[in-house]
C-alpha cells in the first residue's frame, strides 16, 4: 500500500514538473495551430489567382477545397477551361467557367492552378496546345505555377517541371518523370515557384502551399 502511495505521488511530481517545462504551452500551441487553419491566416486581398479544368471530369475537391482556402483569405479566384460555360466534375458538382485558356492574358495573375482529375486524361490536356501555351506563359512570366493530381502532367508537357522536384498521382508518375521531374511521393512538393500536390487528400495542405508562396514572409 505504501509503495503504491509512492507511486501515485511521484507520478503526480512527474507530471507537474513537465507541465512548467512547457508541455501545457506545448498543448495550446496544437490548439492554436487547429485554430488557425480556421480563421483567416493569409492575407491575399491584393492577390488574383487563375484555376485551370478540364471541360469535364475534374476533381471536385482539387477545384473547391483551394478555391474556397483562396477566397476565404481575401483572394480573387478565376476559373478558366477549354470554353466558357459550366464545367461537371467527376463527383458531380459544377463550376462556372469564367473564361476560355485560349484567352487568357497571364500578366492578370499572380497564380495559374492546374486541377487535376480523369478530364486531364481523357481530353488530352497535355496535349492541348492552348492549355501548353498557358503553362509556358505562366513559366516566363515568373508565376507561381500549382499543379494537383494529374494536373502536374501539363506544366510537365510544357518543359516546366524538367529538373525540378514534384509529386502528382501514382498514374502520372512514368509521365513526369519522362519528362525530367524528379519524383517525390510525398502528398505536396514546393520547388521554388513550382507547387504540386499529389491527390485529392492532400488539396487543404496544396492550397496552404500555393498561398505562403504567393505571400513570402
Amino acid at each position: 500500500m505504501i509503495m503504491r502511495y509512492g507511486i501515485v505521488v511521484a507520478c503526480l511530481m512527474l507530471c507537474i514538473s513537465v507541465s512548467a517545462s512547457g508541455c501545457i504551452t506545448e498543448d495550446n500551441d496544437t490548439n492554436d495551430i487547429n485554430d488557425s487553419k480556421v480563421h483567416k491566416m493569409i492575407d491575399m486581398s491584393n492577390k488574383t489567382i487563375l484555376m485551370v479544368i478540364a471541360p469535364s471530369d475534374f476533381r471536385d475537391e482539387e477545384l473547391f477545397i483551394p478555391k474556397e482556402f483562396f477566397e476565404k483569405n481575401g483572394a480573387e479566384v478565376v476559373i478558366a477551361s477549354e470554353k466558357k460555360g459550366t464545367a461537371k466534375g467527376m463527383l458531380g458538382g459544377t463550376a462556372p467557367v469564367d473564361l476560355p485558356v485560349s484567352e487568357v492574358a497571364v500578366s492578370d495573375y499572380d497564380a495559374v492552378v492546374f486541377v487535376g482529375g480523369s478530364g486531364v486524361e481523357s481530353h488530352k490536356l497535355y496535349e492541348n496546345e492552348a492549355y501548353l501555351k498557358l503553362a509556358a506563359d505562366a513559366e516566363n512570366s515568373e508565376k507561381i505555377i500549382g499543379a494537383i493530381c494529374l494536373g502536374p502532367m501539363v506544366p510537365a508537357a510544357a518543359g516546366i517541371l524538367s529538373g525540378k522536384n514534384a509529386t502528382v498521382f501514382e498514374s502520372g508518375t512514368s509521365y513526369i518523370t519522362g519528362k525530367g521531374a524528379r519524383y517525390t511521393g510525398a502528398e505536396v512538393t514546393r520547388d521554388g515557384r513550382i507547387i504540386t500536390g499529389e491527390c485529392p487528400h492532400a488539396a487543404e495542405e496544396f492550397a496552404r502551399t500555393v498561398s505562403k508562396a504567393l505571400t513570402p514572409g
